[in-house]
C-alpha cells in the first residue's frame, strides 16, 4: 500500500511539475511600441462621419435592388468631402455600386496592401425607435459619441479610411506599396456583388496583395472575466456561416384525434436533438494562437490552463465557443389552432467551425435527427475560410502599429465567429486579417445591428490615426 502511495505521489509530482514548467515557459508575445508623431487630425472628421450615416445605405434581403438614389447620393458626398482623394486616386465602380480605389505605389515590385470595408448597413426595428438616443440615420454629434446606424458597422472604418488618406495626401505622401481601398455594398447580404466582385476583378488583373485587412477584429474591453488590460482580437480566419431547413411533411389531421407522429411534434423533436447533440469543441488554427497570447498575460493559475491544453483545454474552448454552433432561428408550421399541420419547417443555423464543412453540418444534421424529415440547404452559406500566419512582414507592421497606437493593448491573434467580406480574398491576397480598432465592451456588444449604435468621438478619433500609421509604417 504504501509503494502505491508513493507512486501516486510520485505522479502527483511529476504532473506538478510539467504543469508549472509549461506555465512559466509561456512568455509574452507582445512586441515592443514605438512612439509615433503627431498626427494633424481633420478638422471636418465628425461632421463627415456623421453626414456619412444620414445616406441611408441599407441592405434590406437579397432580393432587394440597392437604392441608387441613397448609394449614389453617398459617393457624391465623398467626393466633394475627399477632393485629394478623388484627384489622387483611381475609382472604378464594380457591380455599380462597389468602389475600388487604387492608389498607385512608387515601388511596382512592391505587393500592393488590400484595405476593405462596407457601405451598407443594416435596417432599424421600427418599434425601436424611441430607444434610440437620436435618430437612427440623424448622425447627431453629442460631446462624447456620433451617432447612427454605421457608426460601428461599418462606415467608422471606411470614413476612417477615407480622412487618413486624405490628410496623407495634403502631406504629399506617396506610399511605395501600391494601395486598394474596396468598398463594398453588400455586405449584409453575404457580398456577392461587391467585395465578392471586387476580388475576382482584381485576380482578373493579376493582382497579387500581400495583406487584406478589413472588419471583424476590435479592441475588447473587460470582455474577459478578470482580465483588465484590454485586448486587441486581430482575426486570422471566420467561421463557416449556412443555414439549413428542416421540413416534415405528414397527412395533418383533426387535432381531435392527433396521430402518433404529429408534424409539429417531430419538428421539435428534431430541433432537441440537434441542440442536444451538438459538434464537439476543438482547439483548431488559429485558436493555438490564442491560447499562447492571450495565455501569457494571464495571471499564474489562469496561465496555467491555457499553458497546458492538454489537460484544461475543455472550459477554455467553451469559453472561447471553439465549436460549431447551432441555433434554431425560424419556426413555421401550422394554419388553424385545430388542424394538425401537413408542413412543419424550421430554420437551424450553424456557424462553423475550421476543419469542418457545409456539407459534414449536413451529415451531422440528418445523423442526429434520424428519417422522415427532409433536410435542405437555405439561402446564402460558405464553408470556414483558412487561417493567415502570423510570420509574415504584413502581420509584423500590423502587430507594431496597434501595439504603438494602443500601447495598452494585448495583441491576440483568432478566430470570429461572424462573416465578412475579408472572405473572398484569399485568392488575392497571401494573408487576410480582420481588425480596426473599434473598442466594444460588455455595454456596446449589443450595440452591432442593435439599438442606439454610436461611436465614441474618442475612438473614431482613435481609428483614424490607427489607418493613418499602418500605411505610413508600410512604406
Amino acid at each position: 500500500m504504501k509503494k502505491v502511495l508513493l507512486a501516486i505521489l510520485g505522479l502527483f509530482v511529476i504532473l506538478a511539475a510539467i504543469l508549472i514548467f509549461n506555465t512559466m515557459s509561456l512568455t509574452s508575445k507582445q512586441v515592443e511600441p514605438e512612439s509615433l508623431e503627431a498626427m494633424d487630425f481633420p478638422d471636418n472628421a465628425f461632421i463627415n462621419l456623421s453626414k456619412a450615416v444620414q445616406y441611408k445605405t441599407i441592405s434590406f434581403s437579397e432580393d432587394a435592388i440597392p437604392d441608387s438614389t441613397a448609394f449614389n447620393g453617398f459617393h457624391r458626398f465623398l467626393s466633394e468631402a475627399y477632393p485629394l482623394l478623388h484627384q489622387t486616386l483611381e475609382l472604378e465602380k464594380i457591380n455599380g455600386y462597389s468602389l475600388l480605389y487604387k492608389w498607385q505605389g512608387s515601388d511596382p515590385s512592391q505587393k500592393p496592401i488590400v484595405l476593405l470595408s462596407h457601405q451598407d448597413v443594416v435596417p432599424v426595428d421600427q418599434p425601436t425607435l424611441s430607444e434610440w438616443e437620436a435618430g437612427p440615420f440623424e448622425g447627431k454629434i453629442t460631446d462624447s459619441h456620433v451617432i447612427g446606424r454605421g457608426t460601428l458597422d461599418d462606415k467608422s472604418s471606411l470614413m476612417a479610411l477615407m480622412e487618413s488618406v486624405e490628410t496623407l495626401l495634403k502631406e504629399s505622401f506617396t506610399p511605395k506599396q501600391t494601395i486598394y481601398l474596396a468598398f463594398g455594398h453588400d455586405e449584409e447580404l453575404g457580398g456577392k456583388n461587391g467585395a465578392k466582385a471586387i476580388a475576382s476583378h482584381l485576380k482578373e488583373r493579376g493582382v497579387r496583395a500581400a495583406m487584406t485587412l478589413d472588419e471583424g477584429g476590435f479592441l475588447a474591453q473587460k470582455m474577459i472575466p478578470d482580465f483588465e488590460k484590454t485586448v486587441a482580437m486581430v482575426n486570422l480566419a471566420e467561421k463557416g456561416y449556412a443555414s439549413f431547413n428542416l421540413i416534415v411533411k405528414t397527412s395533418g389531421g383533426h387535432s381531435s384525434a392527433p396521430p402518433e407522429d404529429n408534424t409539429l411534434g417531430m419538428l421539435a423533436q428534431a430541433i432537441v436533438d440537434l441542440e442536444n447533440n451538438q459538434l464537439p469543441y476543438k482547439l483548431v488554427k488559429p485558436l493555438d494562437y490564442q491560447f499562447e497570447y492571450m495565455g501569457a498575460e494571464m495571471p499564474f493559475f489562469k496561465k496555467m490552463a491555457f499553458a497546458n491544453p492538454w489537460l484544461f483545454k475543455g472550459p477554455v474552448l467553451k469559453a472561447l465557443n471553439a465549436h460549431t454552433t447551432t441555433a434554431p432561428t425560424i419556426v413555421e408550421g401550422g394554419v388553424k389552432d385545430n388542424v394538425i399541420p401537413t408542413v412543419g419547417k424550421a430554420t437551424i443555423n450553424f456557424r462553423i467551425l475550421p476543419g469542418e464543412t457545409i456539407e459534414s453540418v449536413k451529415e451531422h444534421i440528418k445523423k442526429t435527427i434520424g428519417d422522415g424529415i427532409d433536410v435542405e440547404l437555405s439561402g446564402f452559406a460558405t464553408n470556414p475560410s483558412p487561417a493567415s500566419g502570423i510570420d509574415s512582414d504584413a502581420f509584423k507592421n500590423l502587430e507594431k502599429t496597434i501595439r504603438s497606437v494602443f500601447p495598452e493593448a494585448v495583441v491576440v491573434p483568432g478566430l470570429i465567429g461572424g462573416g465578412t467580406d475579408a472572405r473572398y480574398f484569399y485568392d488575392v491576397s497571401d494573408d487576410v486579417y480582420r481588425f480596426y480598432p473599434i473598442r466594444i465592451g460588455p455595454d456596446s456588444m449589443t450595440r452591432f445591428h442593435g439599438i442606439d449604435e454610436k461611436i465614441g468621438k474618442e475612438n473614431y478619433k482613435e481609428m483614424i490615426v490607427f489607418c493613418y500609421n499602418l500605411i505610413k509604417r508600410f512604406d
